[in-house]
């Protein structure tokens, strides 16, 4: 079978032929069908940062597919699952393959409502989109409580946060770098549009209060100024790294505007947080404008692709296939 595969800490990888006896010795064999290019693929592609902590390791940190066997019997042969998170593409066999082996419990069923490719579409990127605004809504963010505002709009994680708080009647502020996307960010979701830039000064302590709650993947001092500018008793869902790791931020939101930070993992999340996420992107799948947010190509393009993902040359979901 075909595979992207590093076979050291050194290597660059590459596409090789790989015997399947080979794979780990997991319970459930899938035949992959579809995946994506996140930004973490990106990463790991490219080799600016280290995903891939474990060799050899085929790349690749999400997966749709059909269950070949199933020594567990958890799965039918011939179901179509969902795969994401739980160290694919890290520290176990990941999704850039034709087929893999993994844990009953690392499985999603196919949502109804989805079709594999628009599963594929969704991926961790939707997924992670979808936790995050569970989680403002655990909090108590409600859509009448004021705008939320989403960092990296035409990413992957940015346009499903978008599409799914205007869907759920939230109104959404897209904080974007690319202005010449205004028209894709407004038929995404956004009822306004702001420079990113602004949002990449060096942070106040506390600034004027200009929305309810956020959505970040960028981090940095975006983050920092975002958290300056919740209103009083608002979150922030982080759930992203694009810009930075550092977070150089003042305590003045936490302590005077009683703001809370959330974090947002969509990679050793439980069951029921996944299924709640894929819940809520099923229920509004009929509406998703999945034409508009994917990009399609072929397996065998990726490498080709990455550095044109971390460049922000794409926009939306780019969608695998063989």
């Amino acid at each position: 079978m075909k595979a992207w595969v590093f076979a050291s800490k050194e290597d660059l990888g590459g596409w090789i032929e790989q015997d399947p006896s080979g794979l780990p010795d997991l319970p459930v064999l899938v035949r992959i069908t579809h995946s994506g290019i996140n930004y973490k693929d990106a990463l790991s592609l490219t080799r600016h940062a280290p995903i891939a902590r474990s060799f050899p390791m085929a790349a690749g940190i999400d997966f749709v597919g059909s269950v070949i066997e199933d020594r567990s019997g958890a799965f039918l042969p011939g179901e179509v699952v969902v795969a994401t998170g739980n160290g694919l593409g890290e520290t176990t066999w990941g999704g850039y393959a034709e087929q893999a082996r993994v844990r009953p419990e690392w499985l999603t069923r196919l949502p109804k409502g989805l079709s594999q490719e628009q599963a594929a579409a969704v991926g961790t990127a939707g997924l992670t989109a979808a936790m995050a605004i569970n989680a403002l809504e655990r909090f108590g963010i409600a859509a009448d409580q004021g705008p939320v505002v989403v960092t990296g709009p035409t990413g992957g994680v940015g346009s499903f946060a978008s599409f799914l708080l205007k869907h759920a009647g939230y109104h959404v502020i897209a904080a974007t770098g690319r202005l010449a996307e205004s028209e894709y960010l407004m038929a995404n979701g956004a009822a306004e549009i702001i420079d990113r830039a602004e949002l990449e000064t060096e942070p106040r302590a506390l600034g004027k209060e200009r929305w309810r709650a956020s959505v970040d993947v960028i981090g940095g001092k975006v983050l920092a100024n975002i958290l300056s500018a919740v209103r009083y008793g608002g979150a922030v869902a982080a759930c992203g790294l694009a810009g930075s790791m550092a977070l150089p931020v003042s305590v003045a939101p936490f302590i005077l505007r009683g703001v809370s930070l959330l974090g947002i993992d969509s990679v050793m999340a439980p069951e029921t947080t996944r299924r709640a996420a894929w819940n809520r992107i099923a229920a509004a799948a009929a509406a998703i404008p999945f034409d508009r947010i994917v990009t399609r190509r072929r397996f065998v393009e990726v490498a080709d692709l990455a550095p044109k993902l971390l460049d922000q040359q794409l926009r939306g979901r780019v969608v695998l296939s063989w």
